[in-house]
């Protein structure tokens, strides 16, 4: 379906379903005979796994936004040397549920205006874009009542609240709106299937 070497990664709000569709493709593709893997953020290397338990559990008001981009930053970092890059430089095709573009939203737009700051810190210590990005796009409301309804220990971003919600969500359409060149938007209001074989033909799109 795709060549090797190949970065993919899900965006979308809490609750969008984008890490199913992940999971899903990244099935799909193994089930086909490619060599890929499937990772997250923030996670997916032992060192940013500990960082994810730091960030993503625990008060609201936990940390600071610039805090919180220092730590995500840094667990960014050891994914990349750890996971990302020796993969794709194996040649197998890498599947991400989230990458930087979370971090341009959550972090650059929750406490005032940092993406200024979240783009610096990106080209200084990561460097790197996926080469292609599905965003999985809903309704904030309905995204949040299923993520809360999900339930589990990291849930400190959606107890952030609608608000944050549905400005991440106008941020990530404003995003995909810049980068057409890297950014699919998918409509994630519908039945699991329809919304991976969108998914699908997207990824086979990129590669023609």
């Amino acid at each position: 379906m795709i060549g090797q070497g190949r970065f993919i990664s899900f965006e979308g709000i809490d609750g969008s379903g984008k890490s199913t569709q992940a999971r899903l493709l990244f099935e799909a593709l193994t089930a086909a005979g490619h060599d890929a893997i499937l990772t997250r953020e923030p996670g997916g290397s032992p060192g940013a796994e500990e960082i994810r338990k730091l960030v993503l559990e625990g008060e609201p008001d936990r940390w600071s936004a610039e805090t919180e981009l220092l730590l995500f930053t840094a667990a960014r970092r050891d994914h990349l040397e750890r996971t990302i890059r020796p993969a794709l430089a194996a040649g197998r095709t890498v599947i991400c549920d989230r990458f930087a573009d979370s971090t341009r939203m959550y972090q650059g737009l929750r406490s005032g205006d940092l993406r200024a700051m979240v783009d610096a810190l990106h080209d200084l210590m990561i460097g790197q874009e996926p080469d292609l990005t599905l965003l999985i796009d809903m309704d904030p409301e309905a995204g949040l009542a299923r993520a809360l309804e999900r339930g589990g220990g990291e849930a400190r971003f959606e107890s952030f609240g609608d608000t944050l919600q549905r400005r991440m969500r106008q941020g990530f359409l404003e995003l995909a709106q810049a980068n057409p060149e890297r950014i699919r938007v998918i409509d994630g209001a519908r039945a699991i299937d329809a919304v991976a074989r969108d998914v699908k033909a997207a990824v086979l799109e990129d590669m023609t």
